[in-house]
This record gives structure tokens, C-alpha cells and sequence, in this order.
């Protein structure tokens, strides 16, 4: 067998035993990898060779490094959602066969601020009702909710009750919420949100900022939704025109 080959069949034998310690958690996801020479000492091959499939499982995103950190097994999304359909958060961790907690972190009635009052179009508001939550899947923090309402819609006593702010909202106001204007942007690490979801320091968050319109074209809720990426994929259906 040629040098080439014999490096092939190696390179294979590694990358197999790799995804096979991966796939079966011996090597646990979100833990910090040991440095390539340990790696290379516990596999029993050489450093050149172990840097060779890093790099390959860096380039294929089944590895992650994160400079002056180290490397880690990336995770898999546990929530995979088109960005077109509409539903709860509650509905999202339900749907994905998960069991949906929910943690408060506030409630208050606040004075809108001017984006407030342009995002609800309604001058007359004089106050907003402002939860802010941990929604967790099995336990585990995955979003952190920040909810704006008009406080005479919300009853503020009722708000530990039930985990969806949605069917609180819709049965006390009578008003059923029919679609929603959403927004997606990735925010860097926040210093209030991202320990409480256990992000990295340089793990980026995915923000959906959603207003929600009644079935007569009224905005009647504001929500801000904080993902960890690593837990949640959203996509969009494109149908050509």
C-alpha cells in the first residue's frame, strides 16, 4: 500500500471513531475538547494526523473552534421551525416532542417608550404590562422572552397561571391573534441574557422581534424572543412568483 493510501485509510479510520465517540456522547457535546496532542495520545496516532481530521470536522461545522477558548462538538438544533408559521413558544418546545417550563424573571406596568408607541400605534396607551421569562424545554433554559402588552388587556395576577402569554392574552382580551410582522436579527453576547441561557462569550443570540396583529388589523402584542442558536433553526419557504 502507498504512503498516500495508507494516510487515507487512517485519515478514514479516525474520522470514523471520531463521529462514533460523538454519536454515542462519548465525547460530550458543549464540553471543551483536550488539546490535539492529547487527542492524538488517546486515539493512538499522530499529532499531523489528528490535526488533519480537526480541521476537516472544523470545516464540515461537526467541530467549532472558538479562538482563545478551544474546540467543542457542535450541537444539533433541537428545534428546526419555518419562520412563516405563527405559534407560541409553548407551541414551539410542545411540538418538538419537549415538555415546555417557564421561569419569571419580572412583571411590571411600564410607560411606552417612543418605539412603543409607534410598534402599537396608539397614543392613548398609558401603560404596558412587561413580562419578561425563561422559557425552558425539559428543564433546560432555551429562550428568554420579553412580552409587551397593553395592561388593561393583560390581568397581571393571572400571568403565573398559565406558561403561554398567547391564550392568556386571547381569552382575557377577547381578541384572537391572527398573524404576526416578525423580525430576525443575530445579537452578540448579552451580559444580562446570555449566562441565564448558558451561552459562550462569543456565542452569538438570534432575536425574534414579533407584533402581533388581531384578525382587524390591530397590534396588540410585542414580543421579543431571545434563541439560543444552538437549540433553535428557523427557516423560510420560499414559493416562487
Amino acid at each position: 500500500m502507498s504512503i498516500e493510501a495508507q494516510w487515507d485509510d487512517s485519515f478514514y479510520k479516525l474520522s470514523f471513531a471520531l463521529k462514533q465517540d460523538i454519536e454515542n456522547d462519548t465525547i460530550q457535546r458543549r464540553e471543551k475538547l483536550p488539546s490535539i496532542v492529547s487527542l492524538a495520545e488517546q486515539y493512538n496516532v499522530s499529532k499531523q494526523l489528528m490535526k488533519a481530521v480537526i480541521q476537516q470536522f472544523i470545516q464540515d461545522e461537526i467541530i467549532i473552534s472558538r479562538p482563545g477558548v478551544g474546540m467543542f462538538v457542535s450541537t444539533q438544533p433541537i428545534f428546526s421551525l419555518g419562520i412563516e408559521q405563527l405559534g407560541s413558544v409553548t407551541q414551539m418546545i410542545s411540538n418538538a416532542g419537549k415538555t415546555p417550563g417557564t421561569q419569571y424573571v419580572s412583571a411590571e406596568v411600564v410607560q411606552p417608550s417612543k418605539s412603543d408607541f409607534n410598534y402599537f400605534k396608539d397614543d392613548h396607551i398609558d401603560g404596558l404590562a412587561k413580562i419578561e421569562r425563561v422559557r425552558t424545554a425539559d428543564g433546560e433554559p432555551v429562550v428568554y422572552c420579553i412580552d409587551k402588552v397593553d395592561h388593561k388587556l393583560m390581568p397581571m395576577d393571572q400571568i403565573h397561571s398559565k406558561h403561554s402569554i398567547f391564550q392568556l392574552l386571547e381569552e382575557h382580551s377577547k381578541n384572537k391573534i391572527a398573524y404576526a410582522v416578525a423580525f430576525i436579527e443575530p445579537i452578540s453576547f448579552d451580559s444580562q441574557i446570555s449566562p441565564i441561557l448558558n451561552c459562550q462569550p462569543d456565542q452569538a443570540l438570534l432575536l425574534l422581534k414579533q407584533i402581533h396583529y388581531t384578525d382587524s388589523d390591530e397590534p396588540i402584542l410585542l414580543s421579543e424572543n431571545y434563541f439560543r442558536p444552538d437549540v433553535f433553526q428557523f427557516y423560510v419557504v420560499r414559493k416562487r412568483i
